[in-house]
């Protein structure tokens, strides 16, 4: 494998997972059980524990950087960040935030690490919710870790996710292909069951999404991303994805070539954002990075 498709080029930060200037709170967790659990003291999903949601705290949600989110934090609880944070003072968020602060410390820490996009089986028997966990490199292999889950009452790992269809955790590609080949009915998976947000055009959207969080656009669940995919250019995407996870180089490098080239594939310097709650789409500037904060008073 060449140098550029090593995995120590995920232990370099993104735009979304750079820390900016709370770079040295990320370096402190010390361990992966550690580290998911800082991201859960961080923050609480939106809609699983929404009776802590504010009114005036709901566009928390889109808070989208690393950088915004400990702003956020550090301006309500500043100090370290596994000091106890009451529930409700916590960031609002959803599960890409919790694997994505996991992913940015464990490369503050130098470690190669990256968001994975599929659908989880474990919070909802008989169905399948969109999510996102994440998957850091061990040495010799991907690891895949759920940061929201403790290991009671689980009979798998949480932090080392069985692999492949039919798991726990089942990846974009590996749905839409399972899909595709009529074994996996789609109409489990999605955000919630009888949503329209679930069904073959969702997993397809998902797979677009997949793409960009592994090559470090970790783009909000809600962004606008592949609506100009058809069935065709999701099996190539999903096959590239299925053989890079296997190892394949070429695949790999194929896969993130397209992704680099395909101005479909991903959005540059704008991109429509959609809502959970249902309100008006607004289009977010991306080229101009984080807002910035200033920092409160010591």
């Amino acid at each position: 494998m060449s140098t550029s498709l090593s995995p120590e080029r995920f232990a370099a930060h993104s735009a979304y997972s750079d820390p900016g200037r709370h770079a040295a709170l990320l370096r402190e967790p010390d361990g992966i059980d550690e580290v998911c659990a800082v991201a859960r003291n961080l923050v609480f999903h939106y809609r699983g524990e929404a009776s802590l949601l504010r009114d005036d705290r709901r566009d928390e949600i889109h808070s989208r950087w690393v950088s915004v989110i400990l702003d956020l934090d550090q301006e309500r609880h500043p100090g370290p960040l596994a000091g106890p944070r009451p529930p409700g003072d916590r960031v609002a968020g959803c599960c890409r935030d919790h694997s994505l602060l996991t992913v940015a410390m464990l490369r503050e820490q130098g470690v190669p690490a990256r968001t994975r996009v599929g659908f989880a089986g474990y919070f909802e028997a008989g169905y399948h919710h969109d999510h996102v966990v994440a998957e850091w490199w061990n040495g010799t292999r991907w690891q895949r870790a759920d940061p929201e889950l403790t290991q009671e009452n689980h009979a798998f790992d949480v932090r080392d996710l069985p692999t492949g269809e039919g798991t726990p955790f089942e990846t974009a590609a590996e749905v839409w292909t399972g899909y595709r080949a009529g074994r996996i009915d789609a109409t489990r998976y999605g955000v919630m069951p009888d949503s329209e947000f679930s069904g073959p055009g969702f997993v397809r959207l998902y797979v677009v999404q997949e793409v960009n969080h592994r090559y470090g656009n970790e783009l909000l669940l809600w962004d606008g991303v592949g609506e100009g995919i058809d069935d065709e250019l999701a099996d190539e995407l999903a096959r590239l994805l299925i053989e890079a996870d296997g190892g394949d180089a070429e695949a790999e490098e194929q896969l993130e070539r397209r992704f680099r080239e395909d101005p479909r594939l991903r959005p540059t310097d704008t991109v429509v954002r959609f809502s959970p709650y249902g309100d008006p789409p607004v289009t977010v500037d991306l080229a101009g990075g984080p807002p910035v904060r200033p920092e409160p008073a010591r």
